[in-house]
C-alpha cells in the first residue's frame, strides 16, 4: 500500500470515528481519560524507556541542550501530563450545551449549540506530551484526532498513543478517535494536508519552518501555533524587586517554551532606579544580555544587541533588552516585533496598566504577572492543544470550548415565514 493510501485509511477511520464520538455521553469520555491515565501510569517506565531512545538520538545527532529539553518526559512533566488527564475529565463538557437563547417576536426560540469540529489533525515538533495532552481535548469536545508528531520523538509518540488506542477500547469509544502517523516520511504531512473530505481543521505546532511549510501546503484551515516572541514592558514605575522576579520567572522557568520572554523593554525613567537589579538578577543566572546602547552603558556585562536580536525566538538564556521612551513606544516596538502570543507589563499606574491591556492585542496580555500564566493549565482549561496566534477561530490558548464551533437550534410549535 501506498504511503498516500495509508494516510487516507487513517483519515477515513477519524471521520467515521468522529461521527460516533460526537454522539457519547460526558460520562462515556471522561471514562476513557480516566482510564488513559492509569494505563500511562501503570506502563511508565515502558514510556520513559521510549523516551529514553529518543532522547539518546536527539544528544548524538548534537540537538541544542533546551531543544534536548522539550523532548524529556520525566519529573514534573509526567505528572503533568496524568493530571491533565484527570483535569479534563473534571472539566464541564461543552458538547450539546445551548448558548444566547432568544425568542422571536413570533415566539420561535432561537439558540446556539455547541457541536464538535470533527476531525482535527495535529503536526507538531518536539515535546511528546503533546500527544497526550491534544488527545485528550480533542476527544473531550467530541473530535477525532489524528497525530503527526516530530521524528526526533518518534519512539516516545508511538508509545503514548497505543496506550490512548488500547484505553479507548476497552471503555466503547473508538480506537480510530485517537490515530497517529507511524512513519517519519515528510511526504506523509503533505497527504494528510489533502485529505478535505475527512478533516475539517489543521494545527501546527513547532518552528517558523513547520507553520510556513504547512500554510503553504494545506488545503484544510490551519490554526497557527506561532512563534513566541514574548515581551515584559518595564514601566517607570514598577517596583524593582517585583519586576526582578517576573522577568526571572518568565525567562527561567522553562526558557525552551513558546511563553518565555525573549525582549524586555523598559521605561527610559526606569534605567537607573530598576533596571540594574533586574538584570544583575538575570545575569548571575546565567542568561546572556544583548542590548542596545543605553543598555550597554548601564550594565557592562550586556553585549551589544543587532537588528535581528529583537525579531529572535531563542528558546535559550539569551533575552534581548531595549530601553523605550515611554508606553507608546513600548507597545509601537510590540507591534513591529512580536508574534502576538504573550506581553507584560510591570507597572504601578492604573491608567497605563488598563491602557497596554486595551492597545496590545496579544493572545495574551497581563499587569504585574508572569508570562508563564499563558498556559491553558494555569489559565483553568485542564489542558491546552496549544496557543493560537491566529485570530480565527481561536485565540491564545486552546481549551475545549475552542475546539467546538456552534450551530444554530430552532424550537417553535408552527412557525412559518410569512
Amino acid at each position: 500500500m501506498s504511503l498516500r493510501d495509508e494516510i487516507h485509511q487513517l483519515a477515513t477511520r477519524a471521520r467515521a470515528a468522529s461521527e460516533r464520538l460526537g454522539e457519547l455521553s460526558t460520562r462515556e469520555k471522561d471514562a476513557w481519560l480516566l482510564r488513559s491515565a492509569e494505563r500511562l501510569e501503570a506502563a511508565k517506565e515502558r514510556m520513559l524507556e521510549a523516551n529514553r531512545q529518543d532522547l539518546e538520538a536527539a544528544q548524538a545527532r548534537g540537538v541544542a541542550a533546551p531543544l534536548v529539553q522539550r523532548l524529556e518526559l520525566g519529573g514534573g512533566k509526567w505528572a503533568d501530563m496524568l493530571a491533565g488527564l484527570r483535569d479534563v475529565a473534571a472539566l464541564p463538557d461543552p458538547v450539546g450545551s445551548v448558548e444566547r437563547e432568544s425568542v422571536r417576536p413570533n415566539g420561535l426560540r432561537v439558540g446556539r449549540m455547541r457541536i464538535p469540529l470533527g476531525v482535527i489533525g495535529i503536526i507538531y515538533e518536539s515535546r511528546p506530551n503533546v500527544t497526550v495532552d491534544a488527545a485528550a481535548l480533542c476527544v473531550k469536545a467530541g473530535n477525532a484526532v489524528i497525530l503527526r508528531g516530530g521524528s526526533e520523538a518518534i519512539h516516545s509518540n508511538l508509545a503514548l498513543a497505543a496506550e490512548l488506542r488500547a484505553a479507548a477500547a476497552e471503555t466503547g469509544i473508538p480506537e480510530d478517535a485517537v490515530g497517529i502517523v507511524d512513519t517519519t516520511d515528510r511526504e506523509a504531512i503533505d497527504h494528510l494536508l489533502r485529505e478535505v473530505d475527512n478533516v475539517d481543521l489543521i494545527i501546527p505546532r513547532g518552528g517558523p519552518g513547520l507553520i510556513r511549510a504547512v500554510n503553504e501546503k494545506s488545503l484544510i484551515p490551519v490554526i497557527k501555533h506561532d512563534a513566541g516572541i514574548c515581551h515584559l514592558f518595564i514601566d517607570a514605575s514598577a517596583d524593582a524587586e517585583m519586576a526582578a522576579h517576573i522577568a526571572l520567572d518568565s525567562k527561567l522557568r522553562q526558557m525552551a517554551v513558546c511563553n518565555a520572554i525573549e525582549t524586555l523593554l523598559v521605561h527610559r525613567d526606569a534605567v537607573h532606579s530598576v533596571l540594574p537589579t533586574v538584570l544583575k538578577s538575570l545575569h548571575e543566572e546565567g542568561v546572556e544580555l544583548r542590548g542596545d546602547a543605553e543598555v550597554c552603558e548601564v550594565f557592562g556585562e550586556a553585549v551589544a544587541a543587532s537588528d535581528a536580536d529583537w525579531a529572535e525566538e531563542y528558546l535559550a538564556p539569551v533575552l534581548a533588552v531595549r530601553v523605550v521612551s515611554g508606553l507608546d513606544e513600548a507597545i509601537e516596538h510590540i507591534r513591529r516585533y512580536g508574534s502576538d502570543h504573550t506581553e507584560v507589563i510591570v507597572t504601578e499606574s492604573h491608567a497605563n496598566a488598563e491602557a497596554f491591556l486595551r492597545r496590545v492585542n496579544s493572545s495574551t496580555v497581563g499587569v504585574n504577572c508572569s508570562t508563564a500564566f499563558a498556559d491553558g493549565y494555569r489559565l483553568g482549561l485542564g489542558a491546552e492543544i496549544g496557543i493560537s496566534t491566529s485570530k480565527l477561530h481561536a485565540f491564545g490558548p486552546m481549551g475545549l470550548e475552542e475546539l467546538t464551533t456552534r450551530k444554530f437550534v430552532l424550537r417553535g410549535d408552527g412557525q412559518l415565514r410569512e
